[in-house]
């Protein structure tokens, strides 16, 4: 099992992120000892008496008996295949359900929360499933989304086509398989995350979509937040995904045991063909082979941009990553911008009242449908109401004087959402985000002077140890706070330990130990893979080793220019360009593009539509050949050579840009004294390429 470990271990963060995707089923860390429920980690404990008592405690408390949602996710179950694994072209495992077997053999696990097993069951499920009758279908279990299918005169409307065209293509092979072979007519993006469009190339030819043979319809600015969410932080949101997705934690009761909104993510080929047909209109309707729809803009829920439908033929209402079986991020564990609780509660608010009265069935990109109109006015109403009240009351509070430091434990929501299903927060939490709301109305600072400019934590934890009279004093304490139960407590004390001694071992296998408890207790998965995450770390220290190449070419293709060169200016480190002044204009003649770029006071800046007269240089070159160099398959001077690249003017300009640009790696600490001591490797990369992306999933 050591050797399996460390050979997962070391694999893992070269697999895992394939596409950035860091919680990707190619890294797939399956576990030979979890069907028997034996721990992974040699360094593993088993859950304690306090935790079992407190997941006892929940099997007692929580409305168990509500079986509705396993009634439904069965529901028009047709067939499932053969298979359990999906391969990647690239040959690696795209895809394997069967690593979660473990789940269902009946048996209460004491190191899941009750709740989070129960949700991690319901996502077991996997094959082809009838939705609408002779009308719309899904193949659940493939990735992370469900990928759905709409019967036209013709052929088949195609909803969210997955992460990875290996796992859409196996897909849509099962439905013609079972259902006869149909020509994909249309293909709908929902929402601009990854795995809701990622595996389009495995349904459709761009050529056909270029003809105008095949739609391919999205939101209004779907192209720009496909792209520019991930972006700007990537890097940093890559290395954070190893928390939240669990990316070094092996498929186990001990370790990952779902995604919330699905087991995980794919790990194949990610491609992105443009849409050729935007909804830019609130509502707005248009038939397809046959088949009427309504799409209902709902911007900044959760995406940037996001779509519901609507089937009045079929009285069908597709939710997108709306309403789905559980409470959403309002913030992301890895890192985006804090979304709106209000105005995803509005959406689905406006959602029940235009389509309320009518619909009979509703289906979502995640989790499983319902049925009748009762139970999904019933389920709407819940996600509307946890949504306005996690805004409303978090803002009562912090009227009050609750700060972003306390409302995590202080709010609460009511007991008539606790005893909902629909209202627990598997994706999101409680803790992170009623926090969320502060931050998106009064940033991060809670008005108390002494955090407003508070010492590094580095600098701090020295202070602290040495006033609580050095360690030994502090793991006394902290082993009779574990030993009582009291983990979070524990956890305050060795955390200020660890940071001022990163390299005390006693120390961190403690904290590694609290922090398996708390991961335990946890119903969101973001929040236990963190935990449990952090405590492998701690145990055996961060993943190394340079990420492969991720950037496919779709994405690149869809990275604006200004975008990149955005990028460029976060990637510059100011310091080396101390002093250094000049303006280039760019110009790409076969899209008609032009920019000036201009250094000044250590800092990159860059203006379209317009041109110096007097730069230090002008660049001309083909976007479709920046391409090639965004995607680290040419530099400048390669092409410079070819002739494909001009300069006119002092190329100096150019080389102090270059001199000064950083490749970013995800290889930083994220709990002190987790990195090894050993020399840092020279990347090769040119640093024009695109930073590696954090395209990620389910969001």
């Amino acid at each position: 099992m050591k050797k399996l470990l460390s050979s997962a271990y070391a694999t893992a963060f070269l697999l895992c992120i394939h596409f950035a995707y860091a919680a990707g089923g190619g890294g797939v860390v399956a576990d030979p000892g979890a069907m028997e429920g034996k721990h992974f980690d040699s360094k593993g404990k088993l859950p304690s008496s306090f935790t079992i008592e407190l997941q006892n405690g929940l099997r007692k408390t929580l409305p168990f008996d509500d079986k509705r949602d396993f009634e439904e996710a069965q529901k028009g179950f047709l067939a499932a295949p053969a298979y359990k694994q999906i391969m990647a072209d690239a040959g690696n495992v795209a895809w394997d359900m069967g690593s979660y077997d473990f789940l269902l053999q009946g048996k209460d696990f004491d190191s899941v929360h009750p709740s989070l097993q129960r949700q991690a069951i319901l996502n077991m499920a996997y094959g082809l499933y009838e939705v609408v009758p002779g009308k719309i279908y899904q193949v659940r279990g493939f990735d992370l989304a469900n990928i759905s299918f709409i019967k036209t005169d013709t052929g088949w409307i195609v909803f969210d086509p997955l992460t990875a065209k290996e796992t859409a293509r196996a897909a849509l092979e099962l439905v013609n398989e079972k259902l006869g072979k149909r020509p994909v007519v249309a293909v709908v993006y929902s929402h601009s995350h990854g795995d809701h469009f990622g595996g389009v190339r495995g349904v459709v030819n761009e050529e056909d979509v270029k003809s105008g043979k095949v739609l391919v319809i999205a939101p209004a600015g779907f192209m720009e937040h496909a792209v520019a969410e991930n972006v700007y932080a990537g890097n940093a949101m890559t290395r954070r995904m190893f928390f939240q997705y669990g990316v070094l934690l092996p498929r186990s009761p001990f370790g990952h045991v779902d995604q919330s909104i699905g087991k995980n993510t794919a790990s194949g080929n990610l491609g992105l063909i443009e849409p050729n047909r935007f909804i830019n209109q609130p509502f707005e309707t248009m038939t397809v082979d046959g088949v009427v729809m309504e799409f209902q803009n709902t911007p900044g829920t959760e995406a940037p941009a996001e779509m519901n439908t609507y089937f009045p033929q079929f009285q069908a209402f597709w939710a997108a990553e709306n309403i789905t079986g559980t409470i959403h991020n309002i913030y992301t564990l890895r890192g985006a911008l804090v979304r709106d609780a209000l105005a995803w509660s509005k959406n689905i608010n406006n959602a029940l009242y235009r389509y309320g009265d009518n619909v009979q069935v509703m289906f979502a990109s995640h989790s499983w449908p319902r049925w009748g109109n009762e139970r999904i006015q019933q389920i709407m109403r819940t996600q509307r109401d946890s949504y306005a009240h996690l805004n409303n009351e978090v803002l009562h509070l912090a009227n009050q004087g609750v700060t972003i430091n306390e409302i995590q434990n202080v709010y609460k929501q009511p007991e008539s959402l606790k005893t909902q299903w629909a209202a627990h927060s598997y994706h999101g939490s409680e803790e992170h985000n009623s926090r969320a709301v502060i931050n998106r109305y009064l940033g991060y600072w809670d008005a108390n002077p002494a955090t407003l400019i508070p010492l590094s934590p580095k600098d701090s934890a020295p202070l602290y140890v040495e006033m609580m009279g050095g360690s030994t004093k502090i793991m006394a304490k902290s082993k009779q706070l574990y030993s009582q139960g009291k983990y979070r407590e524990a956890m305050e004390l060795l955390n200020k330990l660890v940071y001022a001694q990163p390299n005390n071992i006693p120390a961190k296998n403690l904290l590694a130990d609290t922090y398996e408890q708390i991961g335990y207790q946890k119903e969101s998965p973001s929040v236990r893979n963190s935990f449990l995450g952090a405590a492998y770390e701690l145990r055996h220290g961060m993943p190394a080793g340079v990420p492969p190449k991720s950037n496919g070419p779709d994405m690149i293709k869809a990275m604006t220019t200004e975008l990149w060169l955005n990028s460029l200016a976060i990637s510059m480190d100011s310091k080396k360009a101390d002093g250094m002044q000049f303006v280039i204009n760019l110009v790409t003649p076969d899209n008609g593009e032009k920019f000036v770029i201009e250094l000044s006071n250590s800092a990159l800046t860059n203006i379209k539509g317009q041109q110096a007269k007097n730069p230090n240089l002008t660049i001309t070159i083909q976007r479709s050949d920046l391409e090639m160099i965004m995607g680290g398959k040419a530099t400048f001077d390669q092409l410079l050579a070819d002739g494909r690249v001009k300069f006119d003017g002092d190329r100096k300009s150019f080389d102090q840009l270059k001199s000064t640009l950083t490749i970013f790696k995800p290889d930083f600490e994220l709990i002190p004294g987790t990195k090894a001591n050993s020399p840092a490797s020279k990347d090769s990369r040119d640093p024009f390429e695109v930073q590696e992306l954090a395209v990620t999933g389910g969001e």
